[in-house]
This record gives C-alpha cells, structure tokens and sequence, in this order.
C-alpha cells in the first residue's frame, strides 16, 4: 500500500463525511426549522417516539445531530426525560439506514446524483427545491467517497501484515473495541461502518 493509496483512503473519507454533512444540512432546511417541534409532538408513546428517533435519524444522517436537539428540548423542559430516551433508541437504530443503503452497491449511480442535485441547485430559484437538490449532491458525494475508500483499500488484501492484524479481531470483545476506538476518534458511527464496508468490497476481510 503506496503513500497514495493513503492519501486516497483519506479523501474518500472526507468525501464521505462531507456527504453526510451535506445531506444534513439540506434536510434542516428542508425542514424549515421545524424539527424541535415535530419531535415534540410525535413522542406520545416510547414505540413512536423510537420510530421518530429513527426516522430523523436516518434523513439527517446524524444520531449525534438528533441527540443534541433532544437533550436541548429536554434541558428547556419542552420533552420530558421518558419521551427523550425513546428517540435516542431510535435514532441508534436510525444511523444503521446508511450501512443499508451503502450495502446495496449503488455507487455507480453517484455521479448522476450530484449531476441531478447541481441542476436543481443552479436552475431552479425555488428554495425547497434548491435543498432537496442539496440532499441528493450529498448522496452522491457519500458514495462517491465510498468507492474512493473502497479502491484505496484494496490492496491491502495482499498484505499479510494486514491479514494478520484482522485475524486478531476475530475475538468479539477486540474487536467491539476497536470499532468503539475508531467510532471515539472520527466521531461518526456511519462513517466507521463505512470504512468496514469498504474493506469487506475490498476483499481485504
């Protein structure tokens, strides 16, 4: 693995994460500001308050994003305490939506993506449309991002030095721990399922 193959792991990282970020962000504002009070409402019972947690989840691409609105409701005394932690439930469930999706190997589809979503941006003046467009270039940067990672890594499967140190976490508990190490580090659950994901496309494990 040559110090290009790094630098290239290392954008399609990036790449990654801006994906998400971008499709968060565009789906705020596609919301218009009115998530703090949609998860009020919709928060009657646990059961529905976990399926909103995972629905929002999954649109923003953030269980951290969803967590911080809810501690913030909670801490103004708007959501109670019961009704918060039904949400946080759903929102780790929520978060495995992008593991899905990425499973489904439809990469091949990115750029037409960010094409369609840099059209909507550019030709239309419509705000809503402009960031529905938003979501969809994030889209295709995240997978974008995804293929990027995936060919860096490949070569890796030809290094028994790497063989070796993934038969080490054929052990649970290591490797419970090493996904909890790399999760602490880059500060995004999806983007460490990611990165596995691209190495499973690899080959390299």
């Amino acid at each position: 693995m040559t110090i290009f193959n790094v630098i290239s792991l290392a954008g399609g990282l990036a790449l990654f994460l801006y994906g998400m970020s971008i499709m968060g962000t565009g789906l705020e504002k596609y919301a218009g500001g009115r998530m703090e009070s949609i998860l009020q409402k919709l928060t009657s019972s646990t059961w529905r308050a976990v399926a909103l947690g995972a629905v929002i989840t999954a649109l923003i691409q953030s269980s951290s994003g969803t967590t911080v609105i809810v501690v913030g409701l909670v801490n103004s005394g708007i959501m109670q305490l019961s009704q918060a932690i039904g949400i946080i439930m759903g929102a780790n469930i929520g978060t495995t939506v992008t593991s899905f999706l990425i499973g489904l190997k439809i990469s091949v589809l990115a750029p037409v993506a960010v094409f369609i979503g840099i059209v909507m941006i550019m030709a239309f003046k419509k705000k809503l449309i402009q960031h529905i467009g938003m979501v969809i270039i994030g889209f295709g940067i995240l997978f974008t991002g995804m293929e990027t990672m995936s060919g860096a890594m490949s070569p890796l499967k030809d290094m028994p030095e790497f063989v070796a140190l993934m038969g080490k976490f054929s052990n649970p508990l290591l490797g419970i721990l090493a996904g909890a190490i790399l999760t602490a580090v880059i500060q995004s659950s999806s983007a460490s399922v990611g990165i596995l994901q691209a190495l499973a496309a690899s080959g390299a494990v």
